[in-house]
């Protein structure tokens, strides 16, 4: 029997090339954790801002990536949810719960759910990290509701083309910024309107916002208070630059400004995999690459212009 596994580790903070493969022990399942054998790897822009350093976990991470597509390989004690030969999606506990580029992860049974199965392992593996992200966003912390009005910034990203979807699924009227050659994409997401952030200013273009979906953070949180409506909320995931001022200028205004950090959710993630089932949320994937050319994923993903997801393939 192989106790042993390929994985993507780093020894240091850097540059894409601090990435190696290298062998490792395989992981074992302990008390409520299942090890599944990997068949893809989502690469999120959080992976290359802890190997470079601007998010430190405590120590280089030893194996770095947070989303998982495979088949379970074993169940420890007390898991009732999955057994061997399942096939499984989900997100490893953020943000010390790594260890997605290798060949074998490990992580608490309910950080996963059953992979859909008319959704393959590459597109299920773009799938936890950035749609749990834009879940929580919208449905358990702005409540989004049929009719709302909802802007998402950068809407071709990899949250933001997830949360188009899962607004428009909620029955909302979606607004999405994106450069002028993302719009036909979006439009075939369920984008209502869109405004080219090159050309246009959004504070001019959306008003009346019941919900807006910030990626981005500094100027753009800022702005965007602008354009909501008295009881709106407005949701990042960028807590930089004059945050406290953002909350405080929020609630001078009557509206919600609320951080959020992705967190792993058993529901969520069933949640997800019924949009997938459905045909409601597609994950678009512009690349795909051997576990091996890691660096090469973070070399593309690092320049910003990413549509969609990279994928590693294990």
């Amino acid at each position: 029997m192989n106790t042993t596994m390929r994985a993507v580790s780093q020894d240091s903070f850097g540059g894409p090339e601090v990435l190696q493969v290298v062998a490792l022990p395989k992981p074992v399942a302990g008390i409520s954790e299942i090890v599944v054998r990997v068949h893809a790897a989502g690469v999120n822009p959080t992976d290359w801002k802890h190997r470079a350093g601007p998010l430190r976990l405590r120590e280089p991470a030893r194996i770095l990536g947070w989303d998982v597509s495979g088949v379970v390989e074993e169940v420890g004690v007390g898991v009732t949810l999955f057994t061997p030969g399942d096939e499984v999606f989900g997100m490893l506990p953020y943000p010390y719960g790594v260890g997605a580029y290798a060949e074998y992860a490990k992580a608490t049974a309910r950080s996963f759910a059953h992979k859909p199965a008319s959704v393959g392992h590459v597109e299920a593996a773009a799938l936890p990290l950035a749609g749990l992200t834009a879940y929580q966003m919208l449905v358990d912390t702005a409540q989004v509701q049929p009719g709302q009005r909802v802007l998402v910034h950068a809407a071709a990203g990899g949250v933001g083309h997830l949360a188009v979807q899962i607004a428009k699924a909620r029955g909302a009227y979606v607004i999405g910024t994106a450069s002028a050659p993302k719009h036909d994409l979006l439009r075939s997401l369920g984008a209502d309107e869109l405004i080219d952030y090159r050309t246009t200013d959004f504070t001019e273009a959306a008003k009346d916002i019941d919900v807006v979906v910030d990626t981005l953070g500094d100027d753009v949180r800022t702005r965007s208070l602008d354009v909501l409506r008295p009881g709106g909320t407005l949701v990042s995931i960028v807590l930089n630059g004059d945050w406290a001022g953002d909350v405080a200028t929020g609630a001078a205004r009557g509206v919600r400004v609320a951080g959020l950090i992705v967190e792993a959710d058993h529901a969520g993630m069933r949640a997800i995999a019924a949009l997938a089932s459905s045909g409601a949320l597609r994950p678009q994937v512009e690349a795909t690459f051997p576990l091996a050319e890691a660096a090469a994923a973070h070399t593309l993903g690092e320049r910003g212009r990413t549509t969609g997801k990279l994928v590693l393939v294990v």
